[in-house]
């Protein structure tokens, strides 16, 4: 079992050539590979097919390690590397382990001496903080905000205060169907006079990103609608 690899693979942030996000190195380890742990079987077989393996589906052993997974379920796993096997993980979108529950299998190797080796690709964080003009030397991921109102905004205003305190950048991110209304919180809660970014569909052909004080957002009519969105302000 020490002898195995755990390989975090990355995934596309959305349509598009892989090519243009997935280096040819990161697609070469992918099908060396036959034991894959993924979050959606049914959207992992369509990327690992588009990779190169289609035709050659059925002789993968794929496992499910999601939201639902229970930890015994996640104890579990550490039965594909007993014969040695190396195993790929790959995440819905973007980065496995990041914000992501693949990270309990991360947790599993190391606690078991089981090498772990990142591969490069997408991440959304780091290309909308790239992208934002904000400061990239202090900020911090607060990943999914409550989804009640109020405590929603209570959320925000905690996390202006640190910003303005710290001069430090906020960066969240929300379940697609929910981004409108997060906007619509983000500007009616922070100061006039926050810079905030927000930046939608991140590598796709209609990406955007734009960073505006929350005073010119509220000038503008902004709808998101269901794409996937990363949102970050830096306080005055």
């Amino acid at each position: 079992m020490k002898n195995s690899t755990l390989y975090l693979i990355p995934a596309p942030l959305g349509d598009g050539p892989l090519e243009t996000v997935i280096p040819s190195g990161v697609r070469e380890i992918m099908l060396s590979l036959r034991t894959f742990v993924v979050e959606e079987a049914r959207t992992a077989r369509r990327y690992l097919s588009e990779a190169g393996l289609r035709g050659h589906i059925q002789e993968l052993k794929i496992r499910e390690l999601n939201e639902h997974s229970t930890p015994q379920e996640v104890e579990a796993l550490l039965e594909l590397f007993r014969d040695g096997s190396d195993v790929g993980l790959i995440s819905e979108a973007g980065l496995p382990a990041v914000a992501d529950p693949g990270a309990q299998l991360v947790d599993l190797c190391h606690r078991h001496g089981i090498k772990v080796v990142p591969l490069t690709g997408p991440s959304s964080l780091m290309l909308a903080l790239m992208a934002s003009g904000l400061n990239g030397q202090c900020f911090t991921f607060r990943g999914y905000l409550p989804v009640k109102p109020a405590e929603r905004r209570a959320a925000i205003q905690k996390a202006e205060k640190r910003s303005s305190a710290a001069g430090e950048t906020q960066i969240f991110i929300e379940t697609p169907y929910r981004s409108d209304a997060l906007l619509a919180d983000l500007t009616s809660t922070l100061s006039p006079s926050t810079r905030l970014t927000v930046a939608t569909n991140l590598t796709c052909a209609d990406e955007s990103v734009h960073t505006l004080a929350v005073s010119e957002w509220k000038k503008v009519q902004v709808s998101i609608g269901k794409k996937p969105t990363v949102f970050l302000f830096l306080a005055k």
